[in-house]
């Protein structure tokens, strides 16, 4: 009898090698959880986890928050249709800004933290749109859902799951939102593939992120609190453009903004990081 050639028995070695880059992933994600649950935990207690200046840290102080986020591209008027506590001075820039969000679209934020950008995106789409937050995070799950009762959003929804794996079915979203969360996946190219997945034919991607400029050295690289605060994991933009465009993408634009260079380095000041990343505004199109 012929034996069928079309699926070789996987060897030992390969399962290994399989099992160890999951256990890898897995550790990557574990270390980012940890480290935005004190997040959302310590701005509960009124506390703070680290630098209060950007990505990785919080302030209880709503005047360092306001000062952060309007240094990220958010307007006053915008800081204060949120309920208290939601702007927990996070991101790297303001992807609504760049969303050309419509009434009645359905908009998907990746890693929304406590509901800021969605409870934005929320009055630019309307009673006839819907907001779809995914977070890893159980203990930012329940801060999000605690500022959609205090803001009353009948519109809005969390959930959680990784953004490598999206708890949402094909075609959902017309939009989809992030502010400084794909560059914490140990996984981008998945990420992506999924984000294609999610959106409608001629849906878009709006996001705010960190991109390196350079090759970062090797203590940057691979530094646990580099990686959770935005800037270990950073990809560079022609690596970027790749994973979007093998997704699926088209009309890709990324934008680096030069200018952030001023704000990054007080997230680890002395480091000298902002030699090596800056903020950026991706875009691109699902035909």
């Amino acid at each position: 009898m012929k034996q069928s050639t079309c699926c070789p028995p996987t060897s030992s070695q390969e399962k290994t090698e399989n099992t160890s880059t999951t256990v890898e992933l897995d550790n990557h994600r574990k270390g980012i959880r940890e480290a935005y649950s004190q997040v959302a935990l310590a701005s509960e207690e009124e506390s703070s986890c680290g630098t209060s200046s950007g990505c990785c840290g919080v302030s209880d102080d709503v005047v360092i928050n306001t000062l952060i986020s309007t240094r990220l591209g958010y307007s006053q008027g915008e800081l204060d249709q949120v309920p208290d506590g939601a702007d927990m001075g996070l991101g790297c820039g303001n992807p609504k800004a760049i969303a050309s969000l419509q009434p009645g679209e359905v908009v998907v934020d990746l890693g929304s933290g406590g509901g800021f950008d969605c409870f934005l995106a929320a009055q630019e789409v309307g009673d006839t749109g819907r907001v779809i937050g995914i977070d890893m995070t159980p203990d930012m799950l329940t801060k999000a859902r605690g500022n959609v009762v205090k803001g009353n959003y009948g519109n809005v929804e969390f959930r959680l799951g990784e953004i490598e794996h999206l708890p949402i079915a094909d075609t959902t979203a017309d939009v989809i939102i992030s502010n400084c969360v794909i560059n914490l996946s140990p996984d981008k190219a998945q990420v992506f593939r999924e984000a294609f997945r999610v959106l409608k034919n001629g849906g878009r991607l709006a996001i705010s992120d960190v991109v390196a400029t350079a090759e970062m050295p090797e203590q940057i690289r691979t530094d646990q609190e580099m990686i959770a605060g935005c800037i270990g994991n950073a990809s560079l933009i022609e690596e970027l453009e790749n994973q979007m465009q093998s997704a699926g993408f088209t009309n890709i634009q990324i934008q680096p903004k030069n200018e952030s260079r001023e704000f990054i380095k007080d997230w680890v000041p002395g480091s000298g990081v902002e030699d090596y990343v800056v903020s950026a505004t991706i875009e691109a199109l699902k035909p």
